[in-house]
C-alpha cells in the first residue's frame, strides 16, 4: 500500500516515555524527597550556611578571649576559611572534613577557643553522604591533634589544657552530628530503595500486560486471519486453474488477508520485543537490507555523516523505518532496485529510501497501515516524515528524527 505525498510535522508532542531514574545529587546524598514543594537551590543554601556559620565562629573568637597581632589575623582567617569551605560539601565532603579539621587546630594553635561548628556540620555531610569510617577515623585523629596542640601551644596545666581542646570540638555535639547525618543517609536509602521498587514493579506490570495482550491478540485474531487468508488463496487458486475470471472481490480479500496477517505478525513482534529481547536499531539495518537482497530486490545501503550513538528510540523508529519501507518497496512498488541512506546530522538522524517503482506524482495511492504507524512513530520523536512519489518516478521515503528529547 501506498501513500500520496504527505509531510507529517510534531506539533509541539513529546514521546510519552519513562523518566530516566533521577540523578544524584553531586555529594551522593541521593535525590530530593521533597518534590513538589518550593525548595531553595543547593548552592543557596550551602552559601548561606558557610557564611553563617563563618559569621558564627568570627563573633565567637572575636568576643572571648583572644590572641592580638598577627596570630590573631591568623586565627580568624582560619575560622572563616573553616566556615566558608562548607560551600563545597556536598560537591566534596572529605575535602571540606580535612579542611574544616585542620582549620580548627589551626585557629586553637593561635590562640581561639572557639567550638569548631564548621567541623560538626562537614561531619553531618561526610556522614550523610556515605563516609562514616573515614569521618569516624578522621574525628579521633582531630580529637588526638587538638589535645597535642593545647598542650603544646598552651603554658597552663594539662588539665586546662584537655578542657582547651575539648572546648573546640565538644564531644557530644560531635557524636550528634554523627548519628543525625547517619539518620537522615539511611531514611535517603530507604526511600531510593522504595522508588527502585516501585519502578521495577511497574515495570514489570507492565511487561505482564503486555504479552497478555500478545496471547490475547494470537490467539482470537491469528487462527480466523489464517483462515481467510488460505481460503481466499485456494480459491483464487482454483479459480485460475480452471481458466475462470477471478472476482474482483476475492482478490481484494487476498490481498486483505496478507496485510492483515503481516500488520498482526509486525504488532505480536514489537509487543513481545520491547524490553525482553535486544531491540532492532541502526547496527541491524545493514542486516537488514542483506535480507532484501536475498529475495532479488537490489537494494544499496550508504552511511553518511560521521556515525555516532544515538537514543534507542531513534535506533527503533530508524529501522522500523528502513523496514516498512523496503517491504512495500518488494510487495507493492513493482521496483528492482532501491537506495537507503542513513545519514548522521548533526542533533538528528536523517532516513531516506528510495526506489524506482512506477509511482508517478499523478497517482494517488491509497494510505496503508506501515505508512500511519511510521508516522505515528516520527510524530512520537517530534521528528519529520514525508512520503511521496518521486518526479522521474517511483517512491521515497524522507525522515529526519531529532537526538535529543529521545529515550
Amino acid at each position: 500500500m501506498r501513500q500520496a505525498a504527505h509531510t507529517y510535522r510534531a506539533r509541539g508532542s513529546r514521546p510519552l516515555v519513562r523518566e530516566r531514574d533521577s540523578p544524584a545529587t553531586a555529594s551522593g546524598y541521593g535525590a530530593p524527597m521533597n518534590k513538589g514543594r518550593f525548595t531553595v537551590p543547593a548552592k543557596v543554601a550551602d552559601w548561606s550556611i558557610a557564611v553563617g556559620v563563618a559569621g558564627l565562629l568570627l563573633g565567637g573568637g572575636l568576643s572571648g578571649s583572644h590572641p592580638s597581632g598577627g596570630r590573631e589575623v591568623l586565627g580568624l582567617a582560619l575560622l572563616a576559611a573553616g566556615a566558608l569551605a562548607l560551600a563545597a560539601r556536598r560537591q566534596a565532603p572529605l575535602a571540606v572534613l580535612a579542611v574544616t579539621g585542620l582549620s580548627a587546630v589551626g585557629y586553637q594553635a593561635a590562640g581561639f577557643e572557639v567550638l569548631s561548628v564548621s567541623y560538626l556540620v562537614a561531619v553531618y555531610s561526610a556522614v550523610r553522604a556515605g563516609h562514616r569510617t573515614v569521618t569516624m577515623a578522621s574525628s579521633v585523629g582531630l580529637l588526638v591533634a587538638l589535645l597535642l596542640t593545647a598542650l603544646i601551644s598552651a603554658g597552663g596545666s594539662a588539665r586546662e589544657d584537655v578542657a582547651q581542646a575539648r572546648t573546640t570540638l565538644e564531644i557530644a555535639w560531635l557524636i550528634a552530628a554523627f548519628a543525625a547525618g547517619e539518620a537522615v543517609w539511611q531514611a535517603e536509602r530507604r526511600a531510593d530503595e522504595a522508588e527502585r521498587t516501585r519502578e521495577e514493579t511497574a515495570r514489570r506490570r507492565a511487561d505482564e500486560e503486555r504479552l497478555r495482550i500478545a496471547r490475547e491478540l494470537h490467539d482470537s485474531l491469528t487462527r480466523q486471519i489464517s483462515v481467510i487468508k488460505v481460503q481466499s488463496e485456494v480459491a483464487v487458486h482454483v479459480a485460475r486453474r480452471r481458466g475462470e475470471q477471478v472476482p474482483e472481490a476475492l482478490l481484494a480479500i487476498q490481498e486483505a488477508g496478507r496485510e492483515a496477517s503481516r500488520e498482526l505478525r509486525a504488532t505480536l513482534e514489537a509487543l513481545r520485543d520491547d524490553d525482553i529481547a535486544p531491540p532492532h536499531g541502526l547496527d541491524h539495518i545493514p542486516h537488514l537490507v542483506k535480507q532484501f537482497q536475498t529475495s532479488g530486490l537490489q537494494a544499496v545501503l550508504t552511511i553518511a555523516g560521521h556515525p555516532q550513538a544515538v537514543p534507542a528510540a531513534v535506533g527503533r523508529t530508524a529501522y522500523r523505518i528502513v523496514q516498512e519501507s523496503l517491504t512495500n518497496v518488494s510487495r507493492h512498488a513493482v521496483a528492482t532496485t532501491a537506495s537507503v541512506v542513513v545519514d548522521h546530522r548533526p542533533g538528528a538522524l536523517a532516513i531516506r529510501v528510495d526506489d524506482d517503482g512506477k509511482a508517478t506524482p499523478d497517482s494517488a495511492p491509497t494510505p496503508g497501515l506501515g505508512l500511519v504507524g511510521m508516522h505515528e512513530r516520527v510524530t512520537a520523536l517530534g521528528g519529520r516524515l514525508r512520503t511521496e512519489p518521486r518526479s522521474g518516478g517511483g517512491f521515497t521515503v524522507q525522515a529526519e528524527l531529532p537526538l535529543s528529547g529521545a529515550s
